[in-house]
């Protein structure tokens, strides 16, 4: 059995960019092109504004 993929690839609610963030960051994760909060740090998984798209295979 295979562990979960760290990585999301998520899109942005504001300007739809596609970006690929780490699912437990530790920091407020930004949108490269538009600068919107994609993802917030919970101690866990993120708490995502933008949607998750995809889970990226190891």
């Amino acid at each position: 059995m295979r562990a979960p993929s760290p990585f999301w690839v998520v899109k942005c609610p504001d300007c739809s960019t596609e970006q690929t963030i780490f699912s437990r960051p530790a920091t407020t994760v930004n949108c490269g092109v538009c600068g919107a909060t994609l993802a917030t740090p919970t101690g866990g998984q993120a708490l995502l504004r933008g949607e998750r798209l995809r889970t990226l295979e190891a």
